[in-house]
């Protein structure tokens, strides 16, 4: 039996349940607005919390796997139950771990994220191309092995990305839209979606000079306390805004502890997405 493709499947996601990415990201001052310690306790109990309040009803969710890693073995114990819980109630987990390495490294990393019987099994990984996009290949093939998908960081909105991104290659082409032109060709041919994206940050401003038409998804960062907002998406994204995947998590996650606030924040944001697209 043929294995559904992370494309297919975020595709369905976002048309059932909105296009919305929430990010799971219990840093120690997020913690402390809820009032929950900054222990693993703490960890535990924010994480559960956002999966009971948006585990049925967001398409996808982001955990931030440094969050978990600083408080060792047991944090990333909570991050398997964040992973298992979030997927039982039907979200799509995209693993934010940003791994990017050669060889045996990078399949080890994709094993842990991408592997089926893993504990940290996720529907999608990020990661960084930045060793070259080749150096990325187990994690490619074991992706697609597993119906898995990537986001490859290819536009980030950090400042200093551009030193990186931006500079220009030899033929004319700067690196950010060499890496578009990988995904382009990993996704040639799929169907609705490819299941390899770029990040491509929503606080950067007009596109229109990248060709953003990957036939993937675009993980779009910058949504809400970041400055960027639903609305701003069609003039960022152009014609590719069907298939971008916002994230937003401090402008919903601000909102907890309350579970009524926060499906309420995230709905909001939702609808402000589903909007604008329909608009775009």
């Amino acid at each position: 039996m043929s294995i559904e493709s992370f494309g297919s499947r975020l595709r369905r996601a976002m048309d059932s349940r909105g296009p919305l990415c929430v990010g799971i990201d219990p840093h120690a001052s997020l913690l402390d607005s809820w009032g929950l310690p900054d222990t693993v306790e703490g960890l535990e109990r924010f994480s559960r919390t956002v999966v009971e309040a948006l585990g049925e009803t967001v398409a996808v969710f982001k955990p931030q796997a440094a969050f978990f890693e600083r408080f060792g073995s047991k944090g990333v114990a909570v991050l398997e139950t964040t992973v298992a819980e979030a997927r039982a109630a039907g979200a799509l987990v995209c693993m934010d771990a940003k791994r990017g390495d050669i060889g045996s490294t990078m399949a080890a990393y994709a094993e842990a994220f991408l592997r089926k019987d893993s504990p940290l099994f996720s529907d999608a990984l990020t990661v960084s191309p930045y060793l070259g996009y080749g150096s990325l290949k187990p994690a490619v093939d074991l992706a697609r092995e597993n119906g898995a998908g990537l986001f490859v960081l290819a536009l980030t909105s950090n400042p200093e990305g551009g030193e990186v991104q931006h500079a220009v290659r030899a033929d004319g082409r700067n690196v950010g839209a060499t890496m578009l032109g990988h995904l382009a060709a990993e996704n040639a041919g799929e169907s609705p979606l490819g299941s390899f994206g770029a990040v491509v940050g929503a606080t950067l401003g007009d596109l229109s000079s990248y060709d953003l038409d990957i036939n993937g998804p675009l993980l779009a960062p910058g949504i809400g306390a970041q400055g960027a907002t639903p609305a701003d998406l069609p003039s960022v994204f152009g014609a590719a805004v069907r298939n971008v995947v916002p994230n937003v998590s401090r402008g919903v996650l601000r909102h907890g502890p309350s579970v009524e606030a926060l499906r309420s924040s995230a709905a909001r944001f939702a609808d402000e997405v589903r909007s604008a697209v329909a608009g775009a």
